[in-house]
């Protein structure tokens, strides 16, 4: 079950988001974050290569998640930003970090543990490393990707891949999205995300959907809701089958996904944060 949640298409599918892990991930900010007000005001400001503010996130912001199937408490996801900057290329990097995985009374039905990183370069939000880890009972993957934004060209074990310029990745993508303006945005509005996934590249548009406030563990918070588009197979219902709700202040936090799969539904709440960059003001007193 969690493994829709951590991973996605890492059995060679062709579906955009195929498994729910990738999804939630990208949800999870995607992901959901995934996904702070900025300072640009319209996407295309993105693809131009100029500097793109992080107002949203930190080194040392960490946020931990619950993950439930229907009523069991089925495992736990953890976002990180870590305390240290690498130089890569002469670039200041952020790291960035996602882990999932399976509680150990859940092991038992499918054991997961899994590990996503991006280094993103603190100047123009794009990622310039990527690496995954993914332990799924028997199964075993690792990928690792060197990017090559100037010349829209992605390096991994399986050769050389041709990308839009700032194509992002899973760990990635949460934080990027987090960065987006949603102030002015109307229900209904996309925004397109290029994400890389297993030697491919999907495009992935966030839909816009309101803002609402919901009942969590932390209490009432005041949230923007979003949708990400999903491909219908196996495990979706329908295209529009998962919810992401993210904190409606400066942090853009995602603080709640819901999803309907064609047996059960999938539950991301957040269950603790710390170091954030910003106060989290969309909390209900």
């Amino acid at each position: 079950m969690l493994k829709a949640i951590i991973t996605n298409p890492y059995r060679k599918q062709k579906t955009t988001i195929m498994k729910k892990p990738h999804l939630v991930i990208i949800a999870i900010g995607a992901l959901f974050t995934s996904l702070a007000l900025s300072s640009f005001s319209s996407l295309p400001t993105l693809f131009l290569g100029r500097k793109v503010a992080n107002n949203a996130y930190q080194t040392g912001e960490i946020l931990k998640y619950r993950i439930h199937y229907g009523p069991v408490n089925a495992g736990l996801v953890s976002m990180s930003v870590l305390p240290q900057s690498t130089i890569i290329n002469g670039k200041n990097t952020y790291t960035l970090r996602l882990e999932g995985e399976t509680l150990k009374s859940f092991d038992w039905a499918y054991k997961v543990r899994d590990k996503f990183e991006s280094w993103v370069d603190q100047e123009s939000q794009a990622p310039l490393r990527y690496a995954k880890t993914v332990r799924e009972n028997t199964y075993y993957n690792q990928d690792v990707a060197i990017y090559d934004h100037d010349n829209k060209k992605l390096r991994n074990k399986q050769g050389e891949l041709t990308i839009p310029q700032y194509t992002q990745d899973i760990a990635s993508a949460i934080y990027y999205l987090r960065n987006l303006d949603y102030a002015n945005a109307t229900i209904g509005k996309q925004f397109p995300v290029d994400v890389y996934i297993d030697n491919q590249v999907y495009s992935l548009p966030i839909t816009y959907k309101g803002k609402e406030v919901i009942k969590t563990d932390l209490g009432k918070i005041r949230c923007i809701k979003i949708k990400p588009k999903l491909v219908v197979d196996r495990v979706f219902k329908h295209a529009d089958a998962l919810t992401v709700w993210v904190t409606d202040d400066a942090n853009h936090i995602p603080v709640r996904i819901e999803g309907e799969i064609y047996v059960g539904s999938i539950k991301v709440d957040l269950i603790q944060h710390q170091g954030l960059k910003n106060a989290f003001s969309a909390k209900v007193l």
